[in-house]
């Protein structure tokens, strides 16, 4: 503790009041010095306490409707005084500059206003420009000024001054100075966002934060940005780890390519599926889930477009898993899966995700569009003389949706809205589909009518030999290789159908 300095005067300005009383009748009891203007002033006068106006200080108005306040010399002289300058002292005595020791501002709610859908009018009213002036200043001058800039500080500092008399140290006002800078940069961070519409640059400040357990592994440290809250309501479990929230991230993409359709059930491990499957009941969307790969789904992340009731939850305490995410639980299923102490139980709240993808590549990042594709119907091309059946098509939509959402190079088989198996990160799309055959083989499928998708062009007509083989009867790939033909007349020589969507769904 070092280079403590006592409160004398204060300058308060603030659009939220909120918890603004017990600071300022403490400071009128320690006999502190109050300026203030507008709506802060009448607050201030309403409590019974003395204040000064700021207009008495600057000889000023409030002008322009209220846009120009606290600009004023007389006003950031005070704040940006070095005390022990003899310089700023002789001009603080020749201008008649009040020494300003604390600075209690906030911001207009920029961000709220932009949320709300205000006008364009409304919004610009809203970008502070005093305050983010005094918030600055007064951090910049942390070894003489105190600046408390949110009234989520309020707490803290109400408890220095009760502590401590009045009396602040350097490393307080350090710690509140880096607070300040945060919440600056965070307002002109939203602002240019908001503004910019042609300039390249990739500017983001998110407030929120969580301290993982660890990160990818028990030695590497982890942390999440963000609001967890806003996106789920947690009922029961453990803290997600930075592998579950990787985990839950690719549930919840998946997932939402089946929003509004027939129950449908995800089983996910390392951020692919193991186990996927759409039926008339939740329940037995979750049995041929399962099936699907029962081995794999051990530990794994459980997602449904629906509600868990209590005989799907029945089925799901026989297996260790380490999430459930439903968008609601009937009460006899919530009690249930609350059978397990650690299993974390989540239900998933409409709320709007990034429009983009952001990670670290080499000395900076990569920034792309989020893939908003969904194959449909209206997309297929249809290059084979062999057609596929309506159920063959609903199989390829629904079979294309998946492999969408898994790791490239990745092959994916389908029948009759189960996933049977697929091959996922594989270095080649021939070992990708070697892989997915012997897996469902392995499970007890037969492949005979199912069908195949796969996240981009065949080079080369091998993989719907090999398909075919297997007894796979129709195909779903974007198309675009120079080869196509190939493959189209190895269809058309043996009966299989195929359509094109002419887009990739690379997933890396």
């Amino acid at each position: 503790m070092s280079a403590s300095k006592t409160i004398k005067s204060a300058l308060i300005s603030v659009f939220h009041k909120d918890g603004l009383t017990p600071i300022v009748k403490k400071l009128d009891e320690l006999g502190v010095t109050i300026y203030s203007t507008g709506g802060t002033e009448t607050f201030i006068k309403n409590l019974g306490i003395n204040v000064v106006p700021v207009e008495d200080v600057t000889s000023y108005p409030s002008i322009l409707g209220g846009r120009v306040k606290t600009l004023h010399p007389k006003i950031f002289g005070g704040i940006l005084n070095r005390q022990n300058h003899d310089g700023d002292i002789a001009e603080m005595q020749e201008y008649n500059i009040p020494q300003i020791d604390l600075v209690i501002v906030d911001l207009y709610p920029f961000e709220k206003t932009v949320a709300s859908g205000a006008s364009e009018q409304d919004i610009v009213e809203k970008i502070d420009i005093g305050g983010i002036s005094l918030i600055r200043a007064a951090a910049k001058n942390f070894k003489d000024t105190f600046i408390v800039s949110s009234m989520e500080q309020y707490d803290e500092f109400l408890s220095i001054i009760s502590e401590n008399n009045g009396e602040t140290t350097i490393e307080q006002r350090k710690k509140f100075a880096a607070k300040s800078f945060n919440i600056s940069s965070h307002y002109d961070t939203a602002i240019f966002n908001y503004f910019n519409e042609e300039e390249v640059v990739y500017k983001a400040s998110e407030q929120t934060s969580k301290v993982l357990r660890y990160g990818e592994n028990p030695h590497q440290k982890g942390y999440f940005f963000g609001d967890l809250d806003a996106m789920f309501d947690k009922l029961h479990g453990k803290e997600l780890s930075y592998n579950n929230l990787l985990d839950v991230d690719a549930a919840v993409n998946l997932i939402e390519e089946f929003k509004g359709e027939q129950p449908t059930f995800a089983i996910l491990k390392h951020n692919n599926a193991c186990g996927f499957a759409q039926r008339k009941t939740v329940k037995e969307a979750y049995v041929d889930a399962l099936a699907g790969d029962p081995v794999s789904a051990f530990g794994g992340i459980l997602i449904t477009n629906t509600t868990i009731d209590a005989e799907t939850a029945l089925e799901i305490h026989k297996l260790f898993c380490e999430v459930v995410i439903a968008t609601s639980y009937s009460e006899e299923a919530i009690e249930i899966l609350k059978g397990k102490k650690n299993r974390i139980i989540l239900i998933q709240k409409e709320v709007e995700l990034p429009k983009q993808l952001v990670r670290t590549s080499l000395n900076g990042l990569l920034v792309q569009d989020k893939d908003f594709i969904t194959d449909s119907l209206e997309d297929l091309v249809y290059p084979t003389n062999t057609k596929p059946t309506e159920n063959e098509l609903e199989d390829l939509l629904f079979a294309s949706k998946v492999c969408k959402n898994t790791k490239s190079n990745t092959i994916v088989l389908v029948k009759d809205k189960q996933l049977l198996a697929s091959g996922t990160g594989q270095t080649s799309r021939v070992d990708a589909l070697n892989q997915a055959i012997e897996k469902a083989k392995k499970f007890g499928f037969d492949l005979n009518g199912a069908v195949m998708a796969s996240d981009a062009f065949f080079p080369f007509p091998d993989c719907v030999e090999i398909a075919d083989k297997a007894g796979i009867t129709s195909v779903i790939q974007p198309g675009g290789s120079i080869k196509d033909q190939l493959t189209i007349d190895y269809c058309n020589d043996h009966n299989v159908s195929m359509v094109m969507t002419g887009t990739r769904h690379f997933k890396h």
